[in-house]
């Protein structure tokens, strides 16, 4: 088969062609806050967990070597998030990155993870800090549309449990009967009640599997 050439009589491989890397954001709520998890990088930055693209090898699988050689991480659920295209971006060349964003509770991180607060992550390598920022505006949008959504609290959780994540996610004080009024049809209770603190005890919820929020619901928490 003869080799394709363009109009100009150009070969692909005649061509310059970046480096392509790909970089995983993986976020989890940690001590009542948004953590991003971050790994060591050259020169004592740290960094997202990524690597480069190999010959052939799809997007998705090197999204999941990077978690594993570099987080320890198996089997984790992600999704392509953004391409950063800056030339600039990475003083080793010409590199794009295809930014993927997780999101997973904390008790699914390895032991000794590194977590850096999501919204102070600002001096990691490379473009890494936007990448950060994507991927929380990512989880907004995810939160705001359906309970919980990546497991945050665990299967059971109360009300004020609940509000609290909210306001770490959309990092802003959200009224309590609002939020309760926005969210209740959405949440099955369990019948039980938990004890926070010397506080009363408040009735534990689980989520209604295949009941998304409503939109008043949505523009509530987005403000």
């Amino acid at each position: 088969m003869d080799e394709w050439k363009d109009s100009t009589g150009h070969a692909l491989t005649d061509y310059p062609r970046p480096s392509i890397a790909v970089d995983v954001a993986v976020l989890t709520y940690s001590d009542a806050a948004l953590k991003v998890l971050a790994v060591q990088h050259r020169h004592g930055k740290l960094a997202l967990p990524g690597t480069f693209l190999h010959e052939r090898e799809l997007l998705t699988a090197a999204a999941d070597r990077a978690l594993q050689a570099k987080a320890d991480m198996t089997n984790t659920e992600f999704h392509q998030l953004a391409i950063l295209d800056n030339p600039d971006r990475d003083d080793r060349g010409w590199v794009l990155s295809v930014a993927h964003a997780a999101a997973i509770p904390e008790s699914a991180l390895p032991a000794g993870a590194i977590l850096l607060n999501a919204y102070g992550a600002d001096d990691m390598a490379f473009d890494h800090t936007e990448i950060v920022r994507l991927a929380v505006t990512d989880l907004r949008h995810r939160y705001a549309a359906n309970i919980d959504p990546a497991g945050f609290l665990g299967g059971t959780f109360t009300v004020p449990q609940l509000r609290q994540l909210y306001e770490v996610v959309f990092d802003r004080e959200l009224q309590k009967d609002g939020f309760r009024r926005h969210v209740i049809d959405s949440l099955i209770s369990t019948g039980e009640y938990a004890r926070a603190g010397t506080g009363r005890p408040a009735e534990t919820y689980r989520r209604k599997l295949g009941a998304p929020l409503p939109t008043q619901a949505s523009v509530f928490l987005t403000g």
